[in-house]
């Protein structure tokens, strides 16, 4: 990836966690810097890496260029909920992601039932599927709440479907997790891993499908068999996956997915007693929050952004240690005191441009 690349994507990233503290120091009637700061990381950094990444090619193509562009059109479009232009945009969106997708892989994803296909590539597909499904579905409930309002549901809101954004980066990191361990793809341990891609692809979809309905025991249980599936690929991952700097970085990922589960299951809970209230909840919500964006999907971008230059020039202990300190302390505390809000953005800056600038070679600080 160039300096360019580099220097764009780490821009977006620290930008994207600054706006998501401008709804609380910052605040401007009738619009959300929340959805800007989703778009930023998941749609238009995040997205723009996953297609970079599908096609593979040294120079970034023509398409990706144009998803980049309409990405950011798209973003700021539904931030000043300029809507038709919003829906316009979401067309040639989908249509680029699908056009990328079928070039890699088919029209019709039949791959997903074949035995002989590696699991990887299983979850690579499904990225690219549930990007363009998420696109899809976004205009969906934008068409239904702005305009035709066939359907009333308290959770059918543009924000719980704009979050929904995030799912193709941790299907793709996924896959660079699965990708390393297809050495051991036997008969046994194959019929685990695609227990694993069924579980996770399947209960996500399912898991929000309760979210809508605001039915809170079945989230539980499928919380609950989403953590059990994560711990399968975090043990099958620790112990066969070859020891690697990469490794470091995607084990540490999947310690934050583990903390994002834990963490859900506990809202779940708090939300079903009588005395919820969700200002006393809202630390556990945030924490949720930044462990699934700013430490999980970030572990995978990072790796995809350094795919070819890996070992890098760093010392991976006190990446990773900075990393969960601001994930989990810093900044879901930066939405109760601004101090901490700067000292996030701060850390996270050293992670990202760390991450993203550091030298490569054989030699590493490890």
């Amino acid at each position: 990836m160039t300096i360019r690349l580099k220097v764009l994507f780490s821009s977006l990233m620290i930008m994207a966690l600054g706006l998501g503290y401008a709804d609380v120091y910052f605040p401007v009637a009738a619009f959300s810097f929340e959805r800007l700061h989703i778009f930023l990381f998941n749609l238009c950094t995040g997205g723009t890496i996953l297609l970079y990444y599908t096609e593979r090619q040294p120079a970034v193509s023509g398409r990706v260029k144009l998803f980049f562009l309409l990405s950011l059109v798209y973003a700021f479009c539904a931030f000043l909920k300029w809507y038709p232009v919003t829906l316009a945009v979401s067309v040639l969106l989908w249509g680029l992601v699908e056009k990328v997708r079928i070039k890699k892989f088919s029209i019709v994803p039949y791959d997903f039932f074949l035995p002989g296909v590696p699991v990887f590539e299983k979850f690579h597909q499904a990225s690219l599927w549930c990007l363009s499904i998420g696109i899809a579905l976004a205009s969906v409930v934008i068409i239904n709440n702005e305009y035709t309002h066939w359907v009333h549901m308290d959770k059918l809101t543009l924000d719980t479907f704009f979050l929904g954004y995030s799912f193709p980066l941790s299907l793709i990191t996924l896959s660079l997790v699965f990708h390393m361990l297809k050495k051991i793809e036997g008969p046994k341990s194959k019929s685990i891993m695609e227990l694993c891609f069924w579980t996770i692809t399947l209960g996500v979809i399912i898991f929000f499908i309760f979210i809508l309905f605001e039915k809170f025991v079945p989230q539980i249980f499928v919380t609950a068999a989403l953590f059990t599936a994560v711990v399968m690929v975090f043990m099958l991952y620790y112990t066969f996956a070859d020891s690697m700097q990469q490794k470091k970085f995607l084990t540490s990922g999947i310690g934050f997915l583990l903390v994002t589960a834990v963490t859900g299951i506990a809202y779940i809970c708090l939300q079903m007693q009588d005395a919820y209230d969700p200002l006393r909840t809202k630390w556990l919500l945030h924490i949720h929050v930044f462990a699934s964006l700013y430490g999980w999907n970030l572990c995978g971008l990072a790796v995809i952004c350094r795919f070819d230059d890996f070992p890098i020039r760093l010392h991976s202990t006190t990446v990773i240690l900075v990393h969960w300190l601001t994930a989990l302390v810093l900044a879901p505390l930066g939405i109760f005191q601004g101090w901490f809000a700067v000292l996030a953005i701060a850390g996270y800056a050293f992670i990202t441009l760390t991450l993203f600038f550091s030298g490569n070679g054989q030699m590493n600080y490890d």
